[in-house]
């Protein structure tokens, strides 16, 4: 049966005595640098269970999203190809970097369950070139998928993660000389004379009923003269400004404005406050990510892009809010159309 598999395995051995020396490690499991509950004070799970079991149709799109497919290996130009919800392609410096894939067409260890939108899931590990680097930020289902993994194994030539995350990718049979797990504030030396920093995330990890046995990141991509921000899963918080500080200006910050809800709002961002993290951030451009594949919660599928469209506008940053697939050339013309509103 594939669920075991797919849950992965809790770090052990001499990865969690390096996990337990973590200054972000404590009371069994890491912890976010402020106060951070998953749920809100006074939520109702059998209310939340029922609202989830009877979701808005609007939560998924009426019809099959558009999409454009183009020739990842033959990519020349600095570009970020997005695939959907958190899933993306950059050609940098020379590097093929691939960050949070998740091609298996759900995001849960049941195929049957939180299915990918039609018309979102049009890339597969098949259409990608040689990988560099498979950055993962953390171990949720919707940014770490078993299947994609195991095939990425002989593809993915390095794998940077959140400490403790390896203990999954090893598991899946990737080599433990091609894993790389990094805690807050450690960064690593890459190819064309860059650097990969993991930085703080408001978040929480965990496959199953345990939580927190591994980290949730950011990370900070510089390289060929380019600054990214790669966000992962983040609730808003001080720590974007204190990355921006450190880090910044960004060329790009790529961040998540989706999948946000009222009993929850200290792991994700609502959009308003994904620009102002941009802001935090010292973000030239912002690329918002966390939706348009998947349906994770209550509101409407496309309503996270209109409202960081609207926020990015009121308060004059630049974005960038591509189709599935198509290209965003650093430095090019920033693909702005409204595509969303033409599925009907």
């Amino acid at each position: 049966m594939e669920l075991l598999p797919a849950m992965g395995r809790v770090p052990g051995g001499e990865r969690l005595e390096r996990i337990r020396k973590s200054p972000n490690y404590g009371k069994g499991g890491f912890q976010n640098a402020v106060h951070t509950s998953v749920m809100r004070e006074g939520a109702s799970i059998p209310k939340m269970l029922w609202e989830f079991m009877n979701k808005r149709r609007d939560t998924a799109p009426p019809a099959a999203l558009p999409s454009v497919h183009v020739d990842l290996k033959s990519l020349t130009a600095p570009t970020i190809v997005w695939f959907g919800h958190s899933s993306y392609f950059i050609k940098l410096a020379g590097l093929t970097i691939l960050v949070d894939p998740v091609f298996c067409g759900y995001a849960s260890p049941f195929p049957f369950s939180t299915k990918a939108f039609p018309g979102a899931d049009v890339y597969g590990v098949d259409d990608l070139p040689e990988i560099d680097m498979v950055v993962i930020t953390h171990d949720h289902y919707d940014h770490l998928d078993h299947k994609t993994m195991r095939r990425l194994g002989a593809k993915g030539r390095h794998f940077y993660t959140s400490l403790g995350v390896g203990s999954h990718l090893e598991y899946w049979g990737i080599a433990a000389s091609k894993i790389t797990e990094l805690d807050w504030w450690e960064g690593v030396a890459i190819g064309g004379g860059g650097m990969l920093t993991a930085t703080p995330a408001r978040h929480f990890s965990g496959r199953g009923f345990l939580r927190g046995r591994t980290l949730w990141s950011s990370f900070v991509l510089k390289v060929g003269g380019y600054s990214l921000f790669l966000g992962g899963d983040s609730g808003y918080g001080p720590h974007f400004k204190m990355i921006g500080e450190r880090f910044g200006p960004m060329d790009l910050a790529i961040l998540e404005c989706g999948q946000y809800g009222k009993d929850w709002p200290e792991i994700h961002m609502l959009p308003e406050e994904c620009v102002e993290a941009a802001g935090d951030l010292r973000a030239s451009v912002l690329l918002p990510v966390h939706w348009g594949k998947f349906s994770l919660s209550l509101h409407p599928w496309d309503e996270p892009v209109r409202r960081v469209v609207r926020a990015s506008v009121a308060a004059g940053l630049a974005f960038t809010t591509p189709l599935i697939g198509e290209p965003v050339i650093l430095g090019g013309p920033l693909p702005q159309t409204a595509w969303w509103e033409q599925v009907r």
